[in-house]
This record gives C-alpha cells, structure tokens and sequence, in this order.
C-alpha cells in the first residue's frame, strides 16, 4: 500500500476506539476544560503516546506547569511526531497540534513557552496516554 492508496480508518473505527470525549477532543478538535485532564499535574517519568493511535508524541523531561491549566510541553519527542497547521477557527490565529501518525487533534502551539525553544505545546490530556519509562524499558 502506498500513500496514494492508503485510506484513513473509517469514523466508526474512531467511535469505537475512543470514549465520547476523546472522539470530540481528538475527531472533532474540541478542547476540554482547563484544570481538568487526568495528565494536568502527573509528574511520573515516561512518554505520552496518542490515545487513539499510541505514536510516541511527548517525553516527560519536556513537560512543564505553564499554569494554563493543560499539560504543557516545550518540545516534541522528535520533530515528525506532532505536525503543526495554521487554526484560523473561532475568531482566532493560532498553530493547532495534531498526531503525526493519525491526525487526531492534539491541541495547540503557542510562541510563550520556556527555554530553549520558546514554545508551549499545549496539549488535551484527553488526547494522550502515557506510558511509564520502566514499563516502557521492560517491553524491549
């Protein structure tokens, strides 16, 4: 299969995949509450992985509290993981976030995140999963 041939699982995959509310964050681009995700405050060494397709996306050394009330990030876990698109919705400029490896919505990018990229991916917890790094060390 190629690219010019591969297809996108179809809706009803990604509806029996993902609870309702990951099928709204991650299909539909929805974004849940602030100060709401179950990964807002987790601080355990690992990789979150998309929730619908588990590609690596973020490594825990990247996290940061940037107060937004999102888990925050300065930095992919590599620079084809997440792809970056002009968001233009809502009466706003932004970079939306989305999986490289499924194009499920992830969040956004903003230009006010820590050194040394300057960057805050700011991201749904209900579009991640995570992956503990000794787990993750055991499988190999």
């Amino acid at each position: 299969m190629n690219d010019a041939t591969r297809q996108a699982p179809a809706d009803a995959h990604w509806r029996a995949q993902l609870s309702p509310e990951q099928y709204a964050v991650c299909r539909c681009s929805a974004t849940e509450a602030p100060f709401s995700g179950r990964w807002y405050q987790h601080r355990a060494d690992g990789t979150y992985v998309c929730v619908a397709c588990a590609a690596p996306l973020f490594d825990s050394t990247a996290k940061y509290d940037s107060g937004s009330g999102w888990p925050s990030f300065w930095q992919p876990i590599n620079l084809v993981a997440v792809i970056e698109h002009d968001d233009v919705g809502h009466c706003m400029r932004r970079v939306e976030a989305r999986c490289a490896g499924c194009g499920s919505h992830l969040g956004h990018v903003f230009p006010d995140g820590p050194p040394p990229t300057g960057l805050r991916y700011c991201i749904n917890s209900l579009a991640l999963d995570f992956v503990a790094r000794a787990a993750a060390e055991n499988h190999r």
